[in-house]
């Protein structure tokens, strides 16, 4: 049987739930996941829970609170100038709290995710550019269907 090392190229089903049960990722109902690991596509401790699991097996890893997606960083919370906004996007575009919008990273190869926490009158907004999962406990329901 094959297992899981650095480097496997895995298919797998899994389901990724918060605290509370709340569902963030689930493929057992469609298509499975392909993945390699080693390329930032699982957070690294999930990978080290999936080293050496045998091709079908099925599990439920528990994940400490801040261990699957880190700590909650309060410097990660930041207010973004309309002006600023406009440039990156849609300069009519009104944002409320809750919004999730996508920043370009620095080199524009990649995006990141900020949660609108609060609008001020000036149309500058607070970001919270933490995981949603920081800080937080995560249920990982792993099928490993093939290991390569």
């Amino acid at each position: 049987m094959s297992q899981v090392q650095e480097g496997s190229f895995l298919t797998l089903h899994y389901r990724m739930s918060g605290p509370g049960g709340q569902v963030i990722i689930n493929t057992f109902d469609g298509q499975p996941a392909t993945l390699s690991l080693g390329t930032g596509e699982l957070s690294p401790a999930i990978e080290q829970h999936l080293m050496g699991l045998e091709e079908g097996t099925q599990t439920v890893i528990e994940l400490e609170p801040g261990e699957a997606f880190g700590d909650r960083q309060p410097d990660m919370v930041q207010w973004v100038a309309r002006k600023l906004l406009n440039e990156l996007g849609d300069p009519h575009e009104q944002y409320k709290e809750g919004d999730v919008v996508q920043f370009p990273t620095p080199d524009g190869l990649g995006s990141y995710a900020g949660a609108a926490i609060e609008v001020r009158e000036d149309g500058a907004v607070l970001f919270d550019f933490n995981h949603p999962l920081a800080g937080q406990p995560v249920t990982f329901e792993v099928q490993l269907i093939g290991v390569l």
